[in-house]
């Protein structure tokens, strides 16, 4: 019993570890994307926002039923876009 609990400990934090690490670079790229659009003139700025938006919408599903991975990725998109 000892060994099992021991072992789910041992998955639990090299899970844990993951993410953290999927974290850290999700803000990284938050990062880097904010600086690029920040230096961009504003209608090269607006075009890569709008083909951005475009490409997101294209990834609905074409059904009626809300996907709710689907609403935070947009407004997560969203919210690194219009900084």
């Amino acid at each position: 019993m000892k060994n099992l609990i021991a072992d789910l400990l041992i998955t639990l934090a090299e899970k844990e570890d993951t993410t953290r690490e999927l974290v850290a670079q999700v803000e990284a790229l938050e990062v880097v994307v904010t600086a690029l659009l920040k230096g961009m003139e504003e209608q090269q700025r607006q075009s890569v926002i709008s083909n951005i938006e475009t490409a997101l919408e294209d990834l609905h599903p074409a059904s009626d039923t809300p996907d709710p991975n689907m609403e935070l990725l947009g407004e997560n998109i969203k919210k690194i876009l219009h900084y």
